[in-house]
């Protein structure tokens, strides 16, 4: 399997390398970046992170890829700032299998418009090259910055599909969804090249 490498304007979408990790726990394994997702992560938590992110690699062809800033001298500048990407849903009372967008980023990163830049080029990707039919977001109703990204990105939230959750980065809440269908990203693909 050939390595995983896109870039958008700023930023750079790429497979894991064994150094890319230190610097990503060091960043990403802090209060405010787990609070949504159970708390911080101790040595075993990190490694099975580790595994399942590689397994969906494996399994599939595309996973939560590192998401780094390009050399180009801006804020951040050839720094990893987080993950972004496609895995398939492994929620066991979720939408098992489904496409499934998701995005973490370091505090520092927060409010520069990465994660949008970044979760954009995951759902072209998904379509595009992954020949998606529709892809879901996941995220718990506290968390609003993750969910209005999700409207901002033309998502469309799905309360028929959110489910209790049985994992642990969101023990004892219900998980919220939001869905786009193919049909609704061509629509929103025309009207931005016609706009």
């Amino acid at each position: 399997m050939a390595d995983f490498h896109h870039e958008t304007g700023r930023l750079i979408l790429r497979d894991w390398r064994e150094e890319d990790w230190e610097p990503f726990w060091r960043h990403l394994n802090t209060p405010n970046v787990t609070r949504h997702l159970g708390g911080l992560a101790d040595a075993e938590g990190r490694q099975r992170a580790r595994q399942r992110l590689e397994l969906y690699r494996r399994e599939h062809g595309h996973t939560f890829w590192v998401t780094q800033r390009r050399r180009d001298g801006g804020h951040l500048s050839g720094e990893i700032i987080g993950f972004c990407g496609l895995k398939r849903c492994n929620e066991p009372k979720g939408p098992v299998g489904d496409f499934e967008a998701g995005w973490r980023l370091r505090e520092d990163a927060w409010g520069h418009g990465y994660a949008k830049e970044a979760a954009q080029a995951s759902l072209d990707l998904a379509f595009e090259r992954f020949d998606a039919p529709h892809v879901i977001a996941l995220t718990v109703d506290e968390n609003a910055p993750s969910w209005g990204l999700m409207k901002r990105l033309g998502m469309e939230r799905r309360e028929d599909m959110d489910f209790p959750d049985s994992a642990s980065w969101a023990v004892g809440e219900t998980i919220i969804v939001y869905r786009m269908d193919r049909s609704q990203w061509e629509a929103l693909r025309s009207e931005a090249a016609n706009g």
